[in-house]
This record gives C-alpha cells, sequence and structure tokens, in this order.
C-alpha cells in the first residue's frame, strides 16, 4: 500500500503545534467540503484532510504515526515494521467501520471499503474518533459540526473609523487583532476569516461609543462651538475640533445662535466623504460684579430698540 504523508497532506511540519493542527485542518476542511466545493476531486480531497487531522490531532495516534521516521514520502510503498500490530493494535482485524481492513477506502472504488484509507486501517484498525462512521453521515460537518459564521457587534471610536486603526478586541472571551478600515459606518461588517463557530468566519457588526464632542449622521459628524456675543456680532476666526484636528474657521458677522456652518469632507471617509456641521451657540458672560452689571445696563439702553423674541 503507498505511504501517506499526514503532514504533508495538511501542510504542516513534522514539529507543528496541536494548534497549528487543527487551524491547517479548518482551513482545508471547510476549502475542500463537498456542500462548499464541487469541483472534482474536491471530496476525496475533503477525507484525507480528515484522516491526516483524525492521526495527527490524536497525541497517541501522532506518536505512534511519528515513529514510523520522516524518510517516507507519500507514495512510496509501505509495510508496518515488526512489532507494528503489538505497538498498537494494528495490521488485521476491523476496519474503522467494523468491515474487514483493507477494503475500498478513501481511494476505492466503492463505499463498502470504509471512511479511511488501507494506509490508515493497517497502522490503527477501527480505532478511529473524531469522524467514524458513513461519509453520508458527515456531509452536514466536521470535526462537530459544519463551518458556520458567527457575529459578534464591537464598539470603535470615531477616530478608528476616520484613521483606520488596528485594534486588540476581546470577542466572546478571545482575544482577537482587528484591523479598522477607513471609513468603516455604523452596521458594516468586517468579516475575520476562520475565527468563528467549528472553522467559520466572524463578522463584527460595528457600532460606534459615544462621542464626548461629536454626533454622528451617516457619515457626517456635528460638533457644538460656542461663541461670544462679540464673536458673533463682528465676526472672528474661532478654533474648532475635527476629527483629523484643530482647523480654524471663520465666523461671519452677525452670526446668531443655531446657525450651522459646513466643513467639506471632515466627516467620515468615503466615496464621497461625509462632512462637519458646525452647529453655533451664542453664550453670554455673566454680570458678576458691578462693573459688569453697569455694561449690560448701558447695553439694554443702548439696545432698548432690539427684541429678541421679534
Amino acid at each position: 500500500m503507498e505511504y501517506k504523508d499526514y503532514y504533508k497532506i495538511l501542510g504542516v511540519t513534522r514539529s507543528a503545534t496541536a494548534d497549528e493542527i487543527k487551524r491547517a485542518y479548518r482551513k482545508l476542511a471547510r476549502e475542500f467540503h463537498p456542500d462548499k466545493n464541487k469541483a472534482a476531486g474536491a471530496e476525496d480531497k475533503f477525507k484525507e484532510v480528515n484522516e491526516a487531522n483524525e492521526v495527527l490531532s490524536d497525541a497517541e495516534k501522532r506518536k505512534a504515526y511519528d515513529t514510523l521516521g520522516p524518510n517516507w514520502k507519500s507514495g512510496q510503498q509501505f509495510n508496518p515494521p515488526p512489532g507494528w500490530e503489538s505497538m498498537f493494535g494494528g495490521g488485521g482485524g476491523r476496519g474503522p467501520r467494523g468491515g474487514p481492513r483493507g477494503g475500498a477506502g478513501f481511494g476505492g472504488a466503492g463505499a463498502a471499503g470504509g471512511n479511511f484509507s488501507d494506509f490508515f486501517s493497517t497502522l490503527f484498525g477501527g480505532q478511529a474518533g473524531g469522524f467514524g462512521g458513513d461519509f453520508d453521515g458527515m456531509r452536514g460537518g466536521f470535526g462537530g459540526g459544519a463551518p458556520q459564521d458567527s457575529r459578534a457587534k464591537i464598539a470603535i471610536a470615531l477616530e478608528d473609523s476616520y484613521e483606520g486603526a488596528q485594534k486588540t478586541l476581546s470577542v466572546n472571551g478571545r482575544t482577537l487583532n482587528v484591523r479598522i478600515p477607513k471609513g468603516v459606518v455604523a452596521g458594516q461588517s468586517i468579516r475575520l476569516a476562520q475565527q468563528g463557530s467549528q472553522g467559520g468566519d466572524l463578522l463584527l457588526e460595528i457600532d460606534f461609543a459615544p462621542h464626548e464632542r461629536f454626533k454622528l449622521d451617516g457619515r457626517n459628524v456635528t460638533v457644538r462651538v460656542k461663541l461670544a456675543p462679540w464673536e458673533a456680532a463682528l465676526g472672528a476666526r474661532v478654533p474648532v475640533l475635527t476629527l483629523g484636528g484643530t482647523v480654524e474657521l471663520t465666523i461671519p458677522a452677525g452670526t446668531q445662535t443655531g446657525r450651522k456652518l459646513r466643513l467639506k469632507g471632515r466627516g467620515l471617509p468615503g466615496n464621497p466623504a461625509g462632512d462637519q456641521i458646525v452647529s453655533l451657540q451664542i453664550v453670554t458672560p455673566p454680570a458678576e460684579g458691578e462693573a459688569d452689571k453697569a455694561f449690560y445696563e448701558d447695553m439694554a439702553q443702548r439696545y432698548a430698540a432690539f427684541d429678541p423674541r421679534a
């Protein structure tokens, strides 16, 4: 029979850790799963990947397999070394499905030989654990279930969307490194490959944490800027905070509370980018002393004809 290099099948080194084997298996099983991959040979590849995982994910089977040594190559003719039967119970008896060992296996012409190859059956007999049984029963999944996309919500700062960011987040008890792309908006999802259930993808739905200065509307952001009465009356240049830093904004003379000015393209990035809306509010200084009161009394006389409620 032909020797099978399970490490080569999974694309890992012989020193691979259990986690590395697990990740490689999930990636390949997802790629070749017959429910998703209808290409010729995908089903056979899926079976081969499962067989490799059956051995390398089991510490006892892997240890026994490793005793064969690293010098074998895939496709070479193989016979178990003397004493193998007493070491692991191979070399005869019943196959993984209860049938005689040495049937058609994965690559054979019929289903009666079982889900494992002759090579596996010769080495390990009926000691299959992870996916034994009819292949048709496995179509619903592998390793305990088919790959499934999972969903979770994360809250990010507006600045993360404006600039893009690399974040370390705790999601469902796991720590993940997540790249936040520029211009991501609330409700949009970031897909993390193979971080979901059973090797599926994890979809992170974006939400924004409340901001102490900005309010969000789509890609537009709004900020309130306070003005002194003389700035509003005479016009001025005042500093305004934006997601990209502070800019100078020209306030037209005669500005009233509630007036809104637009900073083009200063909202969240996109095509087109959002704008920043600056909502202006006049703030009156308090009359804290006699001089202040006298000033306001003089103003009241000067503007006696002015009715702010007219």
